[in-house]
């Protein structure tokens, strides 16, 4: 394939794994990431590092040089519970980042006849409490957190770019995401690691609580098809399985090889109580379905914990 692609967040969960997987095709990358997050260990040797924040004004120097026909934006702030402690801070990474990859994006489009297309994660966390289920792209957005907020945003600036300066993209609308890499402050990293350090999981609420978790190299093959597919379209990138924290700590238990006893805590600010999307559009607009099993994708983190906890202690 050969062409130039940019990923923002190249360093961090999503990002190295999409990194991984379009250099593995032969593809040229350029990788953006402020390393906040992100480790320097996951960028791929072949992949052109540049530590840059993708709010500031050194993106559009990386940009002109690079002369990337796709960007794949990743880098964003992820945690629901900061973002509504500091929504300042949430909107300068996840909004003021996108329009400014977005005006860097228009502006080598001017220069060169034809602007990157941009693929975008973006979050279940735009839909809110849900109306019906599954979760569909029709769904009305009514975001619950700031985090949700901006992230919503993102699908409207979008849609003016592309009007205003015919930047073309793709949003995928992620489910809850998990596998190797994957940072802590998520409910399947924190599991994990207490499974693996005999400690006791703090559970947010009754448990009964429900998301639907993808696993984070089926996510990465979907924006590698979104490259060339889905041209101004929103699509779901989910398993389309509901499942509730407490039957995942019994799947994290049984990776691990050991019980879990989790310590419940209150529910916290902006969580949403159910959670499950619908995968069907993917199939059609991307040619894209989950392939992981949650039993095998779990068991494929536990792993990784296992190796990341050797060398840690």
């Amino acid at each position: 394939m050969g062409e130039m692609v940019l990923v923002t967040g190249g360093a961090g969960f999503i990002g190295s794994h999409t990194v991984d997987l379009l250099v593995g095709l032969g593809m040229h990358v350029a990788v953006v990431d402020n390393l906040s997050s992100g480790r320097p260990e996951y960028v791929h040797p072949a992949a052109e590092f540049h530590r840059a924040d993708v709010a500031s004004a050194s993106l559009r120097a990386i940009i002109r040089k690079v002369r990337p026909v796709h960007v794949i934006h990743l880098a964003a702030q992820t945690s629901v519970p900061l973002s509504m402690q500091r929504p300042t801070l949430d909107a300068r990474v996840n909004a003021v980042g996108m329009l400014n990859v977005l005006d860097c994006c228009a502006e080598l489009g001017r220069r060169e006849g034809r602007s990157p297309k941009v693929v975008v994660a973006c979050s279940a966390a735009i839909y809110g409490e849900p109306r019906y289920f599954p979760i569909d792209e029709e769904h009305p957005r009514n975001p619950q957190s700031f985090y949700g907020l901006h992230k919503s945003m993102i699908l409207d600036y979008l849609r003016l770019y592309r009007v205003q300066h015919d930047v073309s993209y793709t949003a995928l609308v992620y489910s809850n995401v998990y596998g190797p890499r994957q940072p802590r402050g998520t409910v399947m990293s924190g599991l994990l690691e207490a499974a693996m350090t005999d400690g006791a999981p703090t559970i947010y609420g009754d448990g009964s609580q429900t998301r639907d978790f993808v696993f984070v190299g089926d996510v990465a093959r979907a924006n590698l098809l979104a490259l060339d597919k889905a041209t101004g379209d929103v699509v779901n990138v989910s398993s389309g399985v509901e499942v509730s924290i407490n039957d995942l700590c019994g799947i994290v238990s049984r990776a691990a090889g050991r019980p879990l006893r989790p310590v419940h805590a209150s529910g916290r600010q902006g969580d949403i109580r159910r959670s499950v999307l619908s995968c069907r559009k993917a199939l059609h607009s991307l040619g894209w379905r989950p392939a992981t099993a949650l039993d095998d994708g779990v068991r494929l983190t536990a792993e990784s914990w296992r190796q990341h906890l050797a060398t840690a202690y």
